[in-house]
C-alpha cells in the first residue's frame, strides 16, 4: 500500500525545526566553553553550523526534487553512487541517526521533568514519552502532522522566552579570553564544531518523507531552508543568551547549561522552571525523530524483502507500522541499557561522514545525469556545495587526528554496514535502489 500525499508545508518545516532543536542545544555550550572561553568564537562556532546546514540543506532539496523517494541518505546515496553506500548510510541512519538521538532525548526529557516533579523516577517518564509519541504516530498522517506543528510551535515559543528572559537580566561578568581569531583552524575549535554539528544534525529531516509530501519539488525546499534558516536564529541567540546569563567558568563543563544560566539569574526556583520548559520542548524532537526515522527502514524492507520485508508493511492509513515499532523498541532497549551514551561522540563522525558523501553526490550527479529534470538547483553552485565539503572535512580531519578511537569506531560502523551489505544483497528486489 502507497502513503498518500497528505503532508504540506508547515508539517514539514516543523520536522526540520523539531529534528534540529533537540538536546544539543542545551548541552554542547558546556563542552565548548572551556576549550573556547571567548564569546565571538563560540557565536562563530555557531554560525559556521548554521551555514554548514544551509548549504546541505540546499543541496539535499536539489536531490529531493530530481530524486522523490523516501528514505533520505539511503535512496540518495544508491541512486547516484552504488546500492551498497545506500544501505550502509541507511543502516547507520536507522540505528545511530534516530534510535540513539531518540533515547538520549527521552532520557533527558525524563532528567529534566524529575527536576520539576523531584517523585517522578526519570526512566519511567522516559519509557512513557517513548511510548506516548509512538501511539500517536501509528494512527494517522494527518495526526502526526498535526502533533508535531504543535509541539514544534511550542517549542520555538518556549525557546524565544527564555532568551527573552535570559537578557532581560544583568549580563554576567565576561571571563578574560584571548581574541577569536586565536582559537581559528585549531583542534578544540574543530572539536567543538562537531558538537555544534550534532546540535545542527536533522536539517535533512524531511528527506526522510519524501513519499508522503504533497508537492515535494516545491515543498521541500522551501521547508529545508526555511527550517534551518530559523533554527540558526535560535541557537545564536539562545547561546548569545545562555553567555549573558552566566559567566564561561560556570557553563564549563555542564550538561543542562539551560538550567545552571537559569539558576544564575533566578535562582533555584527559575531552574525549576527552565527544567519544565525544556521537557516540554524535547517531546517535539522525539516526535519528528520517531516520524522520520520509520521511513528509512520501511523503503529499505521495500527494496531487501526477503531479509527485511516485515519492515515495509503498512496500515491502511499507510503508516509504516512495523517499522515505527520496531524503531520504538529499539529505542526502548538503549534508554534499559544506556549503552548508547558511549556510542554518540563517534556517531557524528559517521553521520557526517553519511552527509557528506551525499552533498558530494550532487556534483557528481550533475556529471552522470545532466539532462535529470531538477525543478530545484542549489544556488550558487558549485560553491554552495564545496563550502560544505569544505568545513566537514575540516571537522572529520581535524577530529580524527583529536580522537582518533572515536574516528576509528566511526570508520568501523560505515564498514560493518557494508560488510552486512554483501549479506543481504542477494535478496535486492530489482528496480529498487
Amino acid at each position: 500500500m502507497t502513503a498518500p500525499r497528505t503532508v504540506g508545508l508547515a508539517a514539514c518545516a516543523a520536522l526540520v525545526v523539531a529534528n534540529m532543536v533537540g538536546t544539543g542545544i542545551f548541552t554542547s555550550l558546556g563542552f565548548q566553553v572551556g576549550e573556547i572561553p571567548s564569546r565571538p568564537a563560540i557565536l562563530l562556532l555557531w554560525s559556521l553550523g548554521g551555514v554548514l546546514a544551509l548549504c546541505g540543506a540546499l543541496c539535499y532539496a536539489e536531490l529531493s526534487a530530481a530524486l522523490p523517494r523516501s528514505g533520505g541518505e539511503y535512496h540518495f546515496l544508491g541512486q547516484i553512487y552504488h546500492p551498497s553506500l545506500g544501505f550502509m548510510a541507511g543502516l547507520v541512519s536507522i540505528v545511530i541517526g534516530f534510535a540513539a538521538p531518540v533515547a538520549l532525548s527521552a532520557m533527558a526529557f525524563g532528567s529534566y521533568l524529575q527536576g520539576v516533579f523531584p517523585g517522578v523516577p526519570p526512566l519511567v517518564a522516559s519509557v512513557a514519552v517513548v511510548v506516548l509519541v509512538t501511539l500517536f504516530h501509528l494512527r494517522d498522517l494527518r495526526l502526526s502532522s498535526i502533533f508535531q506543528i504543535f509541539f514544534t510551535g511550542l517549542k520555538i515559543a518556549l525557546i524565544l522566552f527564555l532568551i527573552a528572559a535570559f537578557f532581560s537580566a544583568p549580563a554576567s561578568t565576561p571571563s578574560a579570553a584571548a581574541p577569536w581569531s586565536d582559537y581559528m583552524l585549531t583542534t578544540p575549535f574543530a572539536v567543538s564544531l562537531m558538537f555544534t554539528l550534532y546540535a545542527y544534525s536533522g536539517w535533512n529531516a524531511a528527506t526522510y518523507i519524501l513519499g508522503e509530501v504533497r508537492t515535494p519539488g516545491r515543498i521541500i525546499p522551501l521547508a529545508l531552508a526555511a527550517g534551518t534558516l530559523a533554527v540558526t536564529a535560535l541557537y545564536l541567540g539562545l547561546n548569545a543568551a545562555f553567555l549573558h546569563a552566566a559567566p564561561a567558568a560556570m557553563l564549563a563543563g555542564q550538561l543542562n547549561v539551560a538550567q545552571v544560566a537559569a539558576q544564575a539569574v533566578f535562582g533555584q526556583e527559575g531552574g525549576r522552571v527552565v527544567a519544565g520548559i525544556i521537557a516540554l520542548g524535547l517531546i517535539s524532537a522525539i516526535s519528528a525523530m520517531t516520524w522520520a526515522g520509520p521511513r528509512v527502514a520501511m523503503v529499505i524492507g521495500e527494496d531487501y524483502p526477503r531479509v527485511f520485508g516485515w519492515l515495509r508493511v503498512r496500515t491502511a492509513a499507510g503508516i509504516p507500522a512495523a517499522a515505527v515499532l520496531g524503531q520504538s523498541l529499539l529505542t526502548l532497549l538503549l534508554l534499559l541499557t544506556t549503552a548508547f551514551e558511549e556510542v554518540l561522540v563517534f556517531t557524528q563522525f559517521a553521520l557526517l561522514a553519511s552527509s557528506f558523501l551525499t552533498v558530494s553526490g550532487v556534483i557528481v550527479y550533475r556529471f552522470t545525469q545532466p539532462d535529470l529534470p531538477r525543478p530545484f538547483r542549489v544556488p550558487f553552485y558549485p560553491l554552495t556545495p564545496l563550502l560544505f565539503l569544505a568545513i566537514s572535512a575540516f571537522a572529520l580531519i581535524y577530529t580524527a587526528a583529536a580522537k582518533p578511537t572515536e574516528a576509528i569506531c566511526g570508520a568501523l560502523t560505515l564498514l560493518g554496514a557494508l560488510g552486512l551489505y554483501t549479506a543481504v544483497a542477494g535478496s535486492k528486489q530489482k528496480g529498487k535502489a
